[in-house]
């Protein structure tokens, strides 16, 4: 029974436990109070590991491509492709909010105000890249600051040579060691989203989601068409790689992305996929994807760009043809760096609705009505972001020669 269990593909397990949890949430809603424990388990598991995981993979990483300057090759290519999906994104999200209009007769009254963190603004945010104390980076998991300095780590054990190769032979069994240990964690993964996405139905149930149906529809149609046509196209005739093969591929971390609302939460699990059924060498995938999972918010953007033009129409503001293209602009600078935690887009609304004169009371009502079902939605951000996060890896990694096609193409998770 329990080999039989371990041949079953993992993705094929966590979608199992995905459809039984929302079932069980539905119609056994007292289980997901005995069970959420498991999911905190999970949880705590993978969070356990992200911060040596990116260090130690990282360091690893900049260590194998013995060139610090094909670092700078790297990081333009990657920004440059996170930067054109987001703005595709926006794109999509603006037009299907303006056809289908989600927010003409919806009303907000009775919802309750839900008060909005101060935003940091854009040279703040590129400003605390840099970390004033390390360890204080790694003790807070402050993505963006361990990125950094465990690039600045790799680059000196490489200037360092002979005296640095000590070092560098450490760091490459200690990143082998963090994969064998996410693997691990990995298997937890169907147990953990069961207890997961259990609760979410039990708590939030259906009735939730049924006033603001074309807000859903329109959100969940442009994640749809920004995953399969977007990224579709990117493998198809960017990369002239099967899409297929791809999106068979990043189903484990989609999965988990829908089930932990998190792009943090789920890297161990990301990186873990780009290398064994993309084939993407460690040296991207250590650094392309921690990145992208604080910086690309391809899923953020879709939903903060529907959400302002809903709230535009729902306080009957009517938009111009430059209103939408603030609305973009504003949206692509707010979702770079966004927490990668749970309904993290919410708080960004502040910056996006203030370009359109919405004061911070109508703000603060808006964002308390949405944050009653914001999670569901949440839920499929996630799986935007992580999608992207892959396929850009999958890009870099091909134009760098870091890709194992074979592997790639052969996608052992039927």
């Amino acid at each position: 029974m329990v080999k039989r269990w371990f041949e079953i593909t993992l993705w094929k397990r966590v979608l199992g436990a995905l459809v039984l949890g929302i079932i069980a949430g539905l119609y056994v809603p007292d289980l997901a109070k005995y069970v959420v424990w498991v999911g905190d388990v999970f949880l705590r598991l993978i969070r356990m590991v992200i911060v040596p995981l990116i260090f130690l993979t990282l360091v690893s990483g900049v260590i194998a491509m013995g060139d610090p300057k094909k670092l700078g090759s790297i990081g333009l290519k990657t920004i440059l492709m996170y930067t054109g999906t987001t703005a595709v994104a926006i794109m999509i999200g603006l037009t299907l909010a303006a056809i289908i209009e989600p927010g003409i007769g919806v009303s907000i009254e009775g919802a309750e105000p839900k008060e909005l963190p101060a935003a940091r603004s854009l040279g703040e945010q590129m400003l605390s890249i840099i970390p004033s104390n390390p360890v204080a980076a790694f003790a807070n998991g402050e993505v963006l600051s361990i990125i950094f300095f465990s690039i600045m780590f790799g680059v000196g054990i490489l200037l360092a040579g002979e005296k640095g190769a000590p070092v560098a032979k450490l760091f490459d069994a200690g990143s082998e060691v963090i994969i064998k240990v996410t693997g691990v964690v990995m298997e937890i993964a169907p147990f953990g989203v069961f207890a997961l996405i259990s609760k979410v139905a039990a708590s939030q149930g259906l009735d939730g989601i049924l006033g603001v149906i074309p807000l859903v529809v329109a959100f969940f149609l442009a994640c749809f068409i920004h995953i399969i046509v977007v990224h579709g196209a990117i493998m198809a005739f960017l990369l002239k790689l099967p899409p297929v093969r791809f999106f068979k591929g990043v189903l484990d971390a989609q999965m988990v992305a829908f089930s932990t609302s998190s792009s943090s939460a789920t890297l161990p699990v990301t990186i873990s996929v780009a290398e064994r059924n993309l084939g993407i060498k460690p040296t991207i995938a250590s650094s392309v994807l921690p990145l992208g999972s604080t910086i690309n918010m391809d899923g953020t953007a879709i939903y903060v760009g529907i959400v302002a033009v809903f709230s535009a129409q729902l306080l009957g503001i009517p938009l111009s043809f430059i209103d939408y293209v603030l609305i973009a602009l504003t949206t692509t600078l707010v979702s770079v760096g966004s927490a990668g935690i749970p309904s993290a887009s919410l708080f960004l609304l502040g910056a996006v609705l203030g370009i359109l004169n919405v004061d911070a009371e109508q703000t603060a009502l808006i964002v308390g009505f949405l944050f009653a079902f914001d999670r569901p939605l949440d839920m499929m951000r996630t799986v935007v972001n992580v999608s992207g996060d892959l396929s850009v890896s999958t890009a870099v990694a091909k134009w760098e020669g870091e890709l194992d096609e074979e592997t790639f193409k052969k996608v052992a998770v039927e």
